[in-house]
């Protein structure tokens, strides 16, 4: 018996090790997918967090950018300060009146490009695509410039053709006030069809062909089964693109505005964007313009989600 025990301990030794190697490898697999996404997680707090963090702090501090210069705790001054601005008001409705032109030309024209260009299949159908997309390709910089050249009122070629036409008198789309949101409006559009109908083209392509065959032999008329099939199918993208457009319409529009560079009717045609880029890098008044930032980030992030809400409500997918 006294031999037997060193046999059994060191039997017990190696089952425990085996066992312990057995846990360690175990946890090594449920570690090591999030130490493949440990640099993306990283790079992400870097760039989009930290940031954020920083601008929430200086959101409650008065500073000009100069390092030199200290920044002055203030607390809820710069919030006050905010939304007491009217330049924030003209702002805020601008911003919703660039949402609201824009919507026709990322949401209704594209679905109507989509689903009456459906279903070609020669090689048409690249030609198509490659010249519906190229505006969202270019440079918004050069967009600005071209259209600016296209619509001056002596030498565009627009106010030409008018004046050939209807005999009227040049008309300054870029000089009057009236005229300048619907024209900015119309650039940054013009800029997002091609990019909205590739969506929905896309999400057309997955749809079942089956369902269009059956609707077919079931007598559907075409129209049926575009009301029945192809939009239910679409409600997706179409959610989706209609939030795109909300959260990015000011993005897309402070180019144009900011290219155009008309200091007189800059008030006119701002919108959330431009009066943080004028408070934070015109006017080094960076408490102001993180505070608005801190507002809008918000206020966007409530709008983000409602939409996802009416996109788990109301969207129809093809199970």
């Amino acid at each position: 018996m006294e031999q037997e025990l060193p046999l059994v301990s060191k039997h017990e030794r190696a089952v425990t090790r085996t066992i312990s190697r057995q846990r360690l490898i175990v946890n090594m697999e449920r570690v090591q997918p999030y130490l493949y996404l440990l640099p993306a997680f990283v790079l992400v707090f870097i760039w989009v967090y930290r940031p954020l963090i920083e601008i929430i702090g200086l959101s409650f501090s008065q500073w000009n950018l100069l390092p030199t210069s200290p920044k002055t705790p203030v607390g809820w001054a710069n919030y006050q300060q905010v939304l007491s601005l009217p330049e924030i008001q003209r702002a805020l409705v601008n911003t919703l009146g660039y949402t609201v032109g824009l919507l026709p030309f990322s949401l209704i024209l594209p679905v109507i490009i989509a689903i009456f260009t459906h279903g070609i299949r020669s090689k048409i159908s690249s030609v198509y695509r490659a010249i519906i997309f190229t505006p969202m390709i270019i440079a918004p910089v050069v967009v600005t410039v071209l259209w600016r050249w296209i619509l001056d009122p002596y030498t565009g070629v627009v106010n030409a053709g008018l004046q050939a036409a209807f005999h009227v008198r040049p008309i300054n789309f870029m000089g009057d006030p009236i005229l300048m949101i619907p024209t900015i409006t119309f650039i940054t559009g013009w800029g997002l069809i091609g990019f909205c109908t590739l969506i929905f083209s896309s999400s057309l392509a997955g749809i079942d062909r089956s369902y269009l065959e059956a609707a077919a032999i079931d007598g559907a008329s075409y129209w049926q089964t575009v009301r029945y099939i192809m939009l239910p199918l679409l409600s997706p993208s179409i959610l989706f693109v209609t939030l795109l457009t909300v959260l990015f319409s000011s993005q897309w529009t402070f180019v144009h505005i900011n290219v155009l560079g008309i200091s007189s009717l800059r008030v006119t045609t701002s919108n959330i964007y431009t009066v943080l880029y004028d408070y934070g890098f015109r006017s080094f008044n960076i408490g102001v313009s993180s505070a608005a930032a801190v507002l809008m980030f918000i206020g966007f992030g409530a709008i983000a989600i409602v939409f996802l809400w009416l996109q788990n409500r109301f969207s129809f997918y093809d199970a």
